[in-house]
């Protein structure tokens, strides 16, 4: 397989990667075929995949709204992929110049391709880390010289929490991430579930098993398992919904039955 320009020379072009799926369902150019193939074999079973992604990718600007609007001029968003139109930095800085913003990913090519995206803007980076490593995070370079952890941040977790198995412990680097921002922070997470899928569970499991194929699982949690990752939050209005049901721009019931696949929610530390 030819490796793109854009392609670091450490990644492996024949293993598929989540990061690149997901740039994939949306529309972006930075996949191999691989990854293309693992996606339209996702889709045979769950076609309305990339509706998914495009409801995550809209709360996920709708919820930066909401926390730029509480007067959050910093945000970490841990899972960050590629990036693609509507970026945290772009709807942060556009509701308020200066805002400051760490992406963090440990997909070689989303980091290659975040470093490109923000050259020369110097209120956002990205860090080569991975959420299971919360300290690592935490102590980064980039986090210690953009954000001031002894002011609200907005630390986003969207479409991520999924792909930690529970050997990993997914609460407790949540927590530990969590116990480092200060009160007034947000927390701000999709994740998704069963509940929701306008298909039978048997068939969705059909997508479920093609990530673990790809020795990517992808964990679905029941609602009461996704609010766990809440403790120590006040959750905001409307609480933990399906992601068109948070503080809708249009209304939900002109959605795709797919976008209301998982839950999406925003809590605030005290």
């Amino acid at each position: 397989m030819e490796r793109p320009a854009w392609a670091p020379r450490s990644i492996d072009v024949s293993v598929p990667s989540v990061s690149r799926i997901y740039d994939y369902y949306l529309g972006g150019s930075h996949n191999f075929e691989v990854d293309r193939e693992a996606a339209r074999r996702a889709m045979e079973f769950m076609p309305g995949l990339p509706k998914i992604t495009q409801a995550n990718r809209a709360f996920m600007r709708r919820a930066v709204r909401y926390a730029a609007g509480e007067g959050i001029t910093q945000f970490l968003d841990v899972g960050s992929g590629i990036p693609t139109f509507g970026n945290v930095h772009e709807v942060a800085q556009a509701v308020s110049p200066g805002a400051r913003v760490v992406y963090v990913d440990h997909d070689p090519v989303a980091v290659a391709h975040s470093q490109a995206v923000l050259a020369g803007n110097e209120d956002a980076d990205v860090v080569a880390a991975d959420l299971r490593k919360p300290q690592e995070i935490l102590a980064s370079p980039q986090v210690e010289q953009l954000l001031d952890l002894d002011r609200p941040v907005a630390l986003l977790l969207v479409a991520i929490l999924h792909f930690v198995e529970d050997e990993d412990d997914p609460y407790a680097a949540v927590a530990e991430l969590s116990a480092a921002l200060a009160p007034g922070s947000l927390l701000v997470l999709t994740h998704a579930s069963y509940e929701g899928i306008p298909l039978p569970a048997q068939r969705a499991e059909g997508a479920v098993n093609v990530y673990k194929d790809i020795r990517n699982p992808l964990i679905m949690r029941s609602r009461d398992e996704i609010a766990r990752f809440f403790e120590g939050y006040d959750m905001v209005e409307p609480g933990l919904v399906p992601m068109p049901h948070w503080r809708p721009e249009t209304a939900p019931e002109d959605e795709d039955p797919y976008a209301f696949s998982g839950f999406a929610g925003v809590g605030r530390t005290s």
